[in-house]
């Protein structure tokens, strides 16, 4: 449609504000209530205009551009009223300029000076309002706030935390934190939308206060080096050094976070800026790690990996590359292990998170990687969630949960052992033990097919296995998965007919699935769960795992496997090994058609048949389960390398320490957790004498005999495109333009692919798993009587390398704890805060006691967070036996108080 603005005739899109369509024609119309990710509020009346035939002043946020329409900006009227909106709001606050922190950003100066107002016209007088800097990150000036409700609708409709609101009326009105609470007493989780969102100086981040003038920061697009959403984050840098962070708003609404931003994203890119970042390589001698030249660091480490190879053999070297690392370094590493040192022993920390998911959709599926897209959940009818707190771990996603839920009428079904965030809201939520995964989800399924809610036509084309495994269902009869889950056959009878009957229907799980000794039949069982029910290859649908980390999607499609090449190529086909030798310049003989060994076997194998390890980005030391064997099995190495950027506790056991760059300061690609493959560029440079990851293997690959390895982000992409049929039709220009590119991308004119499976599976026909019950593999005794389960908290992240390096983060969450139902600790005598020792068959930490109703009556959770007192110390190393994952989710354990 084409509507005429001061003149000038411009072209709007169906559904646009005035206002919207004249920004997107490069018109000035100003706003301070309106934002373009929270809407229309017409509360401030700055964005008045007048239009053809309407009477009166007519706030351009609000009403529809139409065809024909002819609107005037700048009459007489609209600039006095506009003038008279900014004067009043001069007037009535502390609206001090020069010392404001958002001096230069401010949207009301911009206003004051595009209308030429010097001074307010108007003087009212009251009391001063407080300033509220209780909180860890963000500072609130009620004198500052023009009360235009940007923080509030954020808060409550876009990352939906729901803590801000107006409270008073009239000329008392003001912003309040949940029933008037200081904002560091309230529930804020300070994921600083509110900052973003405000026009004035009103909210500021804390950590920033008085470090830059807003002229002085140049923004830099990242993406965030935490869980695997793949926010984009447009960093504030100022000489060279981070500042802020704040959601990148540059077509938000085709960004992974859409502009949104979590506590981590927001305030946890600090470790950036640490005295603790390694700086020069450390060469152990005389049994202490001491600074040497960068030559003398790769000399000795080429030297001795070089020496193991040739007295063992090139599978006594292990490689581990990094979920944290870019696509272009993930592929160099295991580039350099087979074709360098001639080993398929390389592999990566998603076998500790999500080994089980690829393993078990590859099976039935035919790929092992999120079927569906995050935004299509306000689409779905109806979401399972299962082993995924996502508002904490990943809140943002988390929170487009929240939203599809309380804004769009979405169902939603939760099982988790623990009351999560989620779990508040959800129609259903089923308190199922630890480790009894696979007995109610196919207990749902033995309902959904003895009461006919099956989609059988989908059954019939698109599936094979179903008479196998219906018989397969006889056993998990309702009553026998209450026996085994806990959970109520009734409460099972009702989410097993909201899931199958309540329309298009989407799982979501992640690490609560897949950390078991059987979590590939977890796996399997959320498969079968869909296939039955037609739920895939259709928008809403589809099952989809959250990955954890940044690029562990990435990190397998590149080939940082035992078992695959690049694209998920297994090393066993002899053509697939022609291929990449041909490509990587060495004999097809040299690329060896044995599976390499997964990270939890290469530890256990340590000191026989592995007798070196190069470690980059990983932390096993507090990562690992069963940390006194991790530490006792690293101890028999001949030779360890750790690459990484700080001094961790892996890397002070190393023999050589290379100081690797941070995400911010590299430039490569990431694949999050669907699928999409984002390009990010470095915003800052590296600490004097660090060195980007991919030079440091290709000098370590030159000293080893290959030349010709490849040196930068570039010719490393180039490669993953040529030899990876998912990736052939991404470039970096192509993925720049369309905001990213979900794979797979065939050819550079394919779009990419949002929804996979549509019409047909990559093997075929989807299998339907006929699946026993297996219980964990430690269960509560006499002896040890509670459920441990471990994981993450939303304020921290893996290892802690990171996060607990970033003030905020570690102010809110200084340490560690143990969560402990209240019925047990009344019975123990505990009671919150209290010293305890938590103990296992592996191992005692001593913490903190959490009591909370969060977790279940028998039942204890920690984070793996703090090295100090390191959950894993105490966790099972019990393995799966297909993806060699680790069972993290539930071990037996005793509390007992510290005297």
């Amino acid at each position: 449609m084409n509507l005429t603005i001061d003149g000038r005739e411009i072209t709007a899109e169906e559904g646009q504000s005035v206002l919207e369509a004249a920004r997107a024609a490069g018109v000035y119309i100003p706003s301070l209530c309106y934002h373009p990710r929270t809407g229309a509020a017409a509360r401030c009346r700055a964005c008045v205009v007048e239009i053809e035939g309407l009477r009166g002043l007519q706030t351009s946020c609000t009403v529809a551009a139409r065809d024909g329409m002819v609107v005037q900006t700048q009459t007489p009227a609209v600039m006095a009223t506009r003038r008279m909106i900014v004067e009043l709001l001069l007037a009535n606050g502390n609206h001090d300029c020069i010392s404001c922190e958002a001096n230069g950003a401010c949207e009301l100066q911009d206003m004051a000076y595009r209308l030429g107002i010097e001074h307010p016209a108007f003087f009212v007088s009251g009391e001063a309002q407080p300033v509220d800097d209780s909180s860890e990150g963000i500072i609130r000036d009620l004198g500052k706030c023009i009360h235009c409700g940007r923080c509030v609708a954020g808060c409550n409709n876009t990352v939906m935390h729901e803590v801000l609101n107006f409270g008073h009326r009239g000329a008392r009105l003001e912003i309040i934190c949940d029933i008037y609470k200081p904002m560091g007493e309230s529930t804020c989780v300070q994921c600083g939308e509110c900052v973003q969102l405000c026009p004035v100086g009103a909210l500021i981040f804390k950590p920033s206060k008085g470090r830059a003038r807003a002229w002085e920061v140049e923004r830099k697009e990242v993406i965030c080096p935490y869980c695997g959403v793949g926010c984009v984050i447009d960093m504030g840098v100022k000489d060279g050094r981070y500042v802020w962070a704040l959601g990148s708003e540059t077509d938000w609404r085709n960004r992974p976070n859409q502009g949104m931003l979590c506590v981590k994203g927001r305030f946890g890119l600090e470790y950036l800026n640490s005295p603790d970042r390694l700086t020069t390589p450390l060469i152990r001698r005389n049994g202490s790690l001491e600074p040497a030249t960068w030559d003398e660091a790769l000399d000795f480490a080429a030297k001795e990996l070089q020496a193991v190879r040739q007295k063992h053999g090139a599978d006594a070297i292990g490689c581990l590359s990094s979920a944290k690392v870019t696509n272009e370094e993930n592929y160099a590493m295991q580039r350099f292990a087979r074709a360098v040192i001639g080993t398929n022993n390389v592999d990566h920390c998603a076998r500790l998170c999500h080994a089980s998911t690829v393993a078990g959709l590859a099976t039935t599926l035919g790929s092992g990687a999120m079927t569906n897209s995050m935004q299509e959940a306000s689409k779905s009818d109806v979401i399972l969630i299962t082993g995924s707190n996502t508002t904490w771990c990943h809140p943002v996603f988390g929170g487009m949960i929240k939203k599809a839920v309380k804004q769009h009428g979405v169902k939603l079904i939760v099982l988790d052992p623990r009351e999560t965030d989620l779990a508040a809201i959800a129609d259903i939520h089923l308190r199922q033990n630890n480790g009894t995964d696979v007995a109610w989800l196919m207990g749902m399924q033995h309902i959904i097919v003895r009461e006919g809610w099956q989609n059988q036509a989908y059954i019939d084309e698109r599936c094979e296995g179903w008479e196998e495994y219906k018989e397969s269902l006889a056993f998990y009869t309702p009553e026998k998965v209450e026996e085994l889950t806990g959970i109520p056959a009734d409460r099972l009878f009702e989410a097993a007919k909201l899931y199958a009957t309540g329309g298009v229907a989407a799982i979501y799980f992640s690490m609560g699935i897949t950390q078991h000794s059987h979590g590939v039949d977890n796996v399997k069982a959320c498969a079968n769960l869909a296939l039955i029910t037609g739920n895939l290859g259709v928008e809403g649908g589809g099952v989809n795992p959250l990955r954890g980390q940044s690029n562990v999607q990435g990190a397998c499609d590149m080939g940082a496997l035992p078992n695959v090449f690049s694209g998920y190529q297994p090393v066993a086909d002899e053509a697939a090994r022609k291929k990449f030798a041909a490509a990587w310049g060495v004999n097809d003989t040299f690329l060896s058609g044995k599976v390499g060994q997964t990270v939890t076997t290469m530890i256990n194998a340590c000191g026989e048949e592995i007798r070196a390890l190069y470690f980059m980005g990983e932390n096993p030391m507090v990562s690992d389960p069963n940390l006194n064997h991790v530490e006792e099995q690293l101890e028999k190495l001949d030779f360890l390398i750790v690459q990484d950027i700080f001094l961790t506790e892996t890397a002070s056991m190393a023999d050589v320490v290379f100081p690797g760059v941070a995400f911010a300061e590299k430039s490569g690609t990431y694949t999050n957790t669907e699928r999409r493959v984002q390009l990010s560029r470095a915003a800052i440079e590296p600490p004097a004498g660090a060195r980007q990851d991919y030079e440091i293997i290709a000098e370590m690959a030159s000293r080893l005999g290959c030349a010709d390895f490849p040196r930068t982000p570039e010719a490393l992409f180039a490669e993953v495109k040529a030899l990876t049929p998912s990736y052939h039709g991404m470039t970096y220009d192509r993925i720049e333009a369309n905001r990213g590119l979900r794979w797979p991308c065939p050819t550079e004119d394919h779009p990419g692919t949002p929804i996979l499976h549509i019409g047909k599976f990559p093997r075929g026909k989807g299998l339907l798993s006929a699946l026993p019950y297996r219980p964990p593999a430690e269960e509560p005794d006499a002896e040890y009587p509670m459920r441990l389960s471990t994981g993450r908290i939303l304020q921290h992240y893996h290892t802690g390398s990171m996060s607990r390096r970033a003030s905020v983060l570690d102010r809110l969450v200084p340490h560690g704890d143990v969560e402990i139902h209240p019925e047990d600790a009344l019975e123990l005598g505990l009671a919150d805060g209290v010293k305890v020792k938590v103990a296992t068959r592996r191992g005692e930490v001593v913490t903190i006691a959490r009591v909370t109703p969060r977790v279940a009556p028998g039942s204890l959770f920690m984070a793996f967070h703090f090295a100090e007192a390191a959950a894993n110390r105490l966790t099972n190393d019990a393995l799966d036996p297909v993806a060699k994952i680790p069972e993290f989710k539930i071990c037996a354990a005793r509390l007992e108080a510290v005297e």
